[in-house]
């Protein structure tokens, strides 16, 4: 029973620990391996400053079944057209009033409203777009034949490194591969050269040749290996069945041949009628079909006839969201989209090519700026607030209850740690609406120590010893601890899922807190008070309880 008490203390500390390096203002980031994470508090649009913009949706035009479906792919647009202007918390949420539906777009730290606004407010633009060669003059065919000299020289170099037996593969390829799949599109994280597992088909067969018939799982393969991508090192780390995984170093090469340009096609998000998911009959798997109306069903049998075994680009404001190959010219105005999509992948590009074909145009209503002063303000009475409540909650509590009182103190010490650490590690983002959740939390955690003091002095009082006064005292208070936590809980999931951006912010702090705020009392407190209530204890219960028998 001690030896298992032992246990559950010094892992509390160790998480305490943890919980107050993360919790730190400029505590450590997290780095291990190739996983980077930086660790720190994300901050709102009313604490940070910045932008608030409110636009108008005109579906007037759309299908009162397809009005969620367009605004849910205007959104999508709109969240990446925001995370081009740099702003690390983006909020952009649609919601309707009556007939008329709304984008609502909160950009943190964003001051230029001129620059968000003429990046936001554009119609979004569906282009199909095909590969034309542009045929090189000698000059230029001379500079990327230079250029590819010198990028295979280097791959030597770094192949060099890469087949010394403590180099660090990953390093190598995060520090040298030109391969843009090497960095994750929306964190920024590099993927140290993985490809994940795949089958020989997927690759060229310079790439498949070398890991399926001539590499061992761990090897490096010493030699250059040329692709129509570049030079690439291999190393192949893992297999199974028929599939193989491998890591790769890339250095991309001119083509001497001429270049490959997207080139634009009358074929535009103005004749496509809609995307849907379907699913293959034969296989199940997900997939995305698109219809045209009549003059896009002849541009796009125009289109794939002269493109047979070419990739046709599908755009949507200049960027590509899927590059499809044609496996045969296409009539009827109908075409479906296959790979190795996922439900949720296919949901995603169906919702960006309706984005780009269904028009809904956005109009701005209102623009409103938060300034960082108003914000900074905010931050320091809530942090004054927060160290003042629990500053009083401890004084009362030792005042009142004495040694649990001070045990109590070091438990909403390590709750106050731990939910902070949360806040920064998920992340959430602090509105002042959250902070106001955090601060109640506050109080809340000691609801329960109070509780459970208040049953065990009552066992106390019975003539009871310490230790099973204490214990009993638990178990008495944990069903109205345990009930009055499960409302407060549904209430927050209620507001959270009900309310606007504010409330949520205040129903995800107030449900986190009270979550670790019966943690810490059902186990800090419980554990802490277990370690000291031994036979020395015991004999002394006033430095736990005031006691008058009756």
């Amino acid at each position: 029973m001690r030896k298992r008490i032992w246990l559950s203390f010094i892992s509390i500390i160790a998480i305490s620990i943890l919980a107050g390096l993360a919790s730190y203002p400029n505590g450590p980031d997290i780095s291990i391996g190739n996983y980077f994470r930086e660790v720190k508090v994300h901050l709102g649009l009313d604490l940070q400053g910045g932008t608030q913009l409110v636009y108008n949706a005109d579906t007037s035009a759309i299908a009162t079944t397809e009005q969620v479906s367009a605004l849910d792919g205007v959104r999508d647009v709109v969240e990446r057209r925001v995370n081009a202007l740099g702003v690390s918390e983006p909020v952009v949420q649609t919601n309707q009033s009556g007939d008329q539906w709304r984008v609502i777009v909160e950009l943190a730290g964003i001051h230029d409203v001129q620059q968000a606004i003429d990046t936001i407010g554009e119609t979004p633009l569906l282009e199909f777009r095909e590969q034309k060669t542009k045929e090189l003059t000698s000059e230029e065919k001379a500079q990327a034949e230079a250029s590819n000299a010198a990028a295979f020289e280097q791959a030597k170099s770094v192949l060099a490194d890469a087949l010394k037996p403590d180099a660090d593969f990953a390093a190598l390829a995060n520090q040298y591969s030109q391969d843009p799949g090497n960095t994750d599109q929306e964190t920024g994280e590099k993927r140290g050269g993985d490809l994940d597992f795949f089958t020989r088909e997927v690759m060229v067969a310079e790439f498949a040749d070398v890991v399926f018939d001539k590499l061992e799982v761990g090897q490096v393969y010493p030699d250059i290996v040329e692709s129509e991508f570049g030079y690439h090192i291999i190393k192949k780390t893992d297999a199974r069945n028929d599939e193989a995984r491998a890591s790769h170093i890339l250095f991309a090469k001119q083509s001497v041949e001429g270049s490959v340009e997207w080139a634009n096609t009358e074929l535009s998000g103005k004749n496509l009628d809609r995307a849907i998911v379907t699913f293959d009959q034969t296989t199940n798997q997900p997939q995305v079909s698109l219809e045209f109306d009549s003059e896009g069903a002849k541009l796009f049998e125009d289109i794939t006839a002269r493109n047979v075994n070419q990739i046709v680009g599908i755009f949507l404001d200049g960027s590509p969201i899927s590059l499809p190959r044609v496996n045969q010219a296409i009539s009827g105005g109908s075409a479906v989209i296959t790979g190795d999509f996922t439900l949720e992948d296919s949901r995603l590009l169906a919702q960006r090519l309706n984005a780009g074909a269904l028009p809904v145009p956005i109009a701005l209503v209102s623009q409103s700026q938060v300034g960082a002063t108003l914000g900074t303000q905010s931050v320091e009475k809530s942090f004054f607030a927060g160290i003042a409540g629990i500053l009083l909650v401890v004084v009362f509590m030792i005042a009142y209850y004495r040694l649990p009182g001070l045990i109590a103190s070091i438990a909403l010490v390590i709750y106050a740690l731990i939910t902070l650490a949360l806040f920064k590690l998920i992340p959430i983002t602090l509105t002042l609406a959250g902070v106001a959740g955090f601060i109640l939390s506050v109080g809340m955690a000691v609801d329960a120590n109070v509780l459970i003091f208040e049953r065990s002095r009552e066992e106390l009082r019975n003539s009871r010893g310490l230790f099973g006064a204490l214990e009993a005292g638990f178990a008495r208070a944990w069903p109205s601890i345990r009930d009055s936590n499960i409302s407060t809980l549904i209430t927050c999931a209620i507001l959270g899922w009900f309310g606007t951006s504010v409330v949520q912010g205040f129903a995800i702090t107030l449900g986190l807190g009270v979550l670790i705020s019966m943690f810490s009392a059902i186990t800090v407190s419980h554990t802490f008070l277990r370690v000291i209530s031994g036979p020395w204890f015991e004999r002394h219960p006033k430095l736990f309880i005031n006691i008058k028998h009756n």
